[in-house]
């Protein structure tokens, strides 16, 4: 059925305004609910699209013959307007299935993993569209170099960010994907690691052409039609690596990237740090897999200036540096501050961490206290509910305890700002999938002022 209106029940989630936003693209009436404005909503108004911030089900536009709705699984059952969409009965479906129906019948190439997901997605899509080769792209985050978390084209082919979460990503059947990682993570939904993991291998059989895996990670040609490549930072025994890696002083690798046709030599990636070197490894593997030309892939992998909130540099002197990052893992926590080491090798690292849901730091309280004790520093905030109610006995303090690192402590996220105006700073860092970024722009300012001072 031809929908005239597009309404969306969590309009705000970044995988939710793409969906808004390719609708308007392509000419429907879109507009939506969403619990709190932010930057993103106040984006999408701007673009002209409707967004109230009311459990209002009197604005669900049209009639059950004219419009569908579109809901994230992070809003409430009991809601209002999803309530009474169902029960006027209008179509209602959740956000993943409408991405599975824009990418049925085209070339879809997705990006499935615990993490690294957002800015492999994110890199592949602006290789392509650099190149010349096109695509649309529905990311997981704010690319840097677009501005926008979706990217249109009239080419058939889709680049989507597979996420796991409530088993979004078995709603794709791609040509061809990456998986980057399998660890454990939404164990409030699978249970344990072997659940999780049999996810990913059901979305790998889903897989018909190319799939490239992080070598080491349990995917065996069992489990997929698909032809199974291996990509890697720096083991040779994957088909796709790098090689000849160096840094130089601002953090930034150059190295060569091996691959079954041959190799690319001196590629430099524009956003800093090892871990982005992975990341090119990975995209690059698929863009070479399709076709895409080396050098258009080289030239596109350096003009790449990153995804909003994935190792983001706001602020990089000699004397003092802030940098913010979505990690809310335990293994990105850790990737990241290695990275971290390796940009500002010497410097002492400050961490402010906002932990994201009760469920994730009671199961992984022991992984987030290993990870941050890499630290010389530690600021932790209270925990970010998100979609979930308090678990009793679940606090910040259950990582706090755990930590080794040399300073830590626990405060309000309204006392933060006071704290970091006295706090002796060089390296600092905030971490967190929860509203830490809204202190973005203040934080930012209070060290230019340092600096300037």
């Amino acid at each position: 059925m031809d929908y005239k209106n597009i309404y969306f029940i969590g309009i705000g989630g970044i995988g939710m305004s793409a969906i808004a936003r390719y609708y308007k693209f392509k000419g429907k009436n879109v507009s939506g609910y969403d619990r709190t404005p932010s930057e993103l909503t106040e984006e999408l108004v701007a673009e002209g699209i409707g967004v109230h911030y009311e459990d209002r089900p009197d604005l669900i536009p049209g009639t059950p013959e004219d419009t569908l709705v579109v809901y994230t699984p992070a809003v409430p059952a009991d809601l209002g307007e999803l309530v009474l969409a169902r029960e006027k009965g209008y179509r209602v479906i959740k956000r993943s299935r409408m991405l599975g129906e824009i990418a049925e019948g085209q070339k879809c190439l997705a990006v499935a993993g615990t993490h690294g997901k957002t800015t492999t997605s994110t890199l592949l899509a602006h290789i392509l569209t650099s190149s010349g080769d096109g695509c649309s792209a529905f990311l997981g985050g704010i690319s840097k170099n677009y501005r926008t978390n979706l990217l249109t084209s009239h080419t058939p082919t889709i680049v989507a960010e597979a996420d796991e979460f409530d088993r979004s990503f078995l709603q794709l059947h791609p040509y061809a994907a990456v998986i980057t990682s399998m660890d454990a993570d939404h164990l409030d939904i699978y249970g344990d690691l072997d659940h999780y993991r049999q996810a990913f291998r059901e979305f790998a059989s889903q897989v018909s052409g190319s799939l490239v895996v992080k070598y080491g990670l349990p995917i065996s040609p069992a489990d997929t039609p698909a032809k199974i490549h291996t990509y890697s930072y720096d083991d040779p025994r994957a088909e796709f690596h790098a090689e000849n890696i160096r840094p130089d002083n601002l953090g930034h690798f150059t190295f060569d990237l091996m691959h079954p046709g041959g190799v690319i030599k001196d590629i430099r990636p524009g956003v800093p740090g090892w871990l982005n070197v992975e990341n090119s490894v990975a995209a690059a593997s698929i863009a070479l897999l399709c076709g895409t030309d080396p050098e258009e892939i080289s030239k596109a992998i350096a003009s790449f200036i990153g995804v909003w909130r994935r190792l983001d540099v706001h602020l990089n002197t000699p004397a003092l540096s802030y940098i913010d990052d979505y990690a809310h893992h335990p293994r990105e926590l850790s990737s990241a501050i290695s990275s971290l080491r390796g940009m500002f090798p010497g410097r002492k690292i400050t961490a402010i961490f906002q932990p994201h849901l009760y469920t994730r730091t009671r199961d992984l309280a022991d992984g987030f206290a290993e990870a941050l004790s890499a630290v010389d520093e530690l600021i932790l905030l209270d925990i970010y509910p998100a979609r979930e109610e308090p678990i009793p006995g679940v606090t910040s303090s259950i990582i706090l305890d755990k930590v080794t690192a040399p300073e830590k402590t626990l405060i309000h996220k309204e006392d933060l700002l006071d704290y970091l105006k006295d706090e002796k700073l060089d390296v600092l860092v905030t971490f967190g999938a929860g509203n830490i970024d809204r202190f973005i722009g203040p934080i930012t300012e209070i060290l230019k002022e340092r600096i300037n001072g």
